[in-house]
């Protein structure tokens, strides 16, 4: 089982701490690299749309919905990269 990775990031002109397994730590850079923001600008999004949970499971989420929808599982990011 990957490790826990704790970062932390600036979103909402605050610094914040997230903790995620690397493989979504490295799937949350491509979603960020592909659209051609930061991440912290994509944390952001996640955050104010959430509804409920804490901002680790809501980033897990969104990046499964991406996954399945549009992303990696879809062709059209490389999971490599």
């Amino acid at each position: 089982m990957p490790a826990i990775i704790k970062r932390s990031l600036r979103i909402a002109g605050h610094a914040t701490s997230i903790s995620l397994e690397e493989p979504f730590w490295r799937f949350l850079r491509q979603k960020a690299e592909s659209e051609g923001r930061s991440l912290s600008a994509l944390v952001e999004e996640i955050d104010r749309d959430r509804r409920d949970g804490n901002l680790s499971s809501a980033i897990r989420v969104h990046l499964l919905e991406w996954l399945m929808t549009g992303g990696i599982l879809a062709g059209k990011a490389d999971p490599e990269a």
